[in-house]
């Protein structure tokens, strides 16, 4: 369990990282930079698959193209979509922290799936991670109103970023449950094919867009203007390697070798860095509540993650 628990907090470390890269590129829509990134991630993905390609396709099924389908849309291009709006319109603390829920949502909606800790076991870890939430959504709002800023924006951005919450929850425990029943791929195959099959619907999606709307700024105006094509695809294909070929190969992982309640737990560890790179990238120290925010999460998945061990040892001996 623990080799799981590893690979949560590692996958946690790359996806912090979606939430910094709305704000190096906001001049881009949501739509072109779930694009972008998803194309960059399917040719990653079909370079590393390329030699055993044949083969992987081979030993798809119906299930699995449904599977990957679903997952591709819900875990990967319509949860990065409004991801991203939720950060150009509500900020990077606000999103991540709103998508912070999933440990109580992923823990409550797979509350029934086996070898799941009984939620009155995990009270008190989830009332700290509330707790925690409860404290960072304060601090947030409290400025963002101090601050002046448009109420209608933040409003949208808010409810963008409750639909990538919504995405998610549903993505996370469909993708460990599908896992589970389902030993055909490795953890490494199946995350090349989903990252294949992100690629192909990015490129329809963006297929669809150009077609709708293709007026664009290029050359020296366009640096001028923040549409960098340049920057663009190197910070997207950064993010791609990192985020998701990376980070999803340990999400894998960790979901096979954990229970679904506790890997709703590490999901936090997303949140965690995200917020640590948003710090870092505006060059400031944390607020009070902020620091106490992370060290209730901190504290919240610590705790969950003993009670998984305890449980674990009980039913092992």
């Amino acid at each position: 369990m623990w080799n799981g628990v590893a690979c949560g907090l590692l996958a946690g470390a790359m996806w912090g990282m979606v939430f910094i890269v709305p704000e190096l590129l906001s001049a881009f829509t949501p739509v072109e930079m779930a694009v972008g990134r998803y194309t960059a991630y399917g040719a990653i993905a079909l370079g590393l698959m390329l030699p055993r390609i044949k083969r992987l396709i081979s030993r798809l099924d119906r299930s699995d193209c449904l599977a990957l389908v679903r997952h591709a849309l819900a875990g990967n291009i319509v949860y990065y979509m409004l991801l991203a709006l939720g950060v150009q319109l509500a900020g990077v603390a606000p999103t991540s922290l709103i998508i912070g829920v999933l440990p109580i949502s992923v823990t409550l909606m797979g509350r029934k799936d086996h070898g799941a800790v009984p939620l009155r076991q995990l009270a008190m870890p989830l009332l700290v991670t509330a707790t925690g939430i409860a404290c960072i959504n304060i601090d947030v709002f409290t400025h963002a109103q101090a601050a002046g800023g448009s109420l209608w924006h933040t409003t949208l951005g808010v409810l963008c970023a409750a639909g990538a919450l919504a995405c998610w929850s549903w993505y996370t425990l469909d993708n460990a449950r599908y896992l589970k029943q389902h030993h055909h791929f490795s953890s490494a195959e199946w995350s090349a094919l989903y990252g294949l099959s992100s690629g192909l619907i990015a490129l329809v999606l963006g297929g669809i867009a150009f077609a709708i709307w293709h007026a664009d700024i290029t050359g020296a105006a366009g640096a001028a203007s923040g549409r960098d094509w340049t920057a663009f695809w190197i910070t997207n294909g950064l993010l791609a390697l990192g985020a998701s070929v990376i980070g999803n190969h340990f999400w894998n992982i960790a979901s096979r070798r954990v229970p679904v309640t506790l890997s709703g737990q590490l999901i936090l560890f997303e949140t965690l860095f995200a917020l640590l790179y948003g710090f870092i990238y505006k060059q400031q120290w944390p607020r009070l509540l902020e620091v106490a925010a992370i060290v209730l999460l901190t504290c919240g998945v610590l705790w969950s993650v003993r009670v998984h061990a305890l449980e674990e040892e009980v039913h092992g001996g």
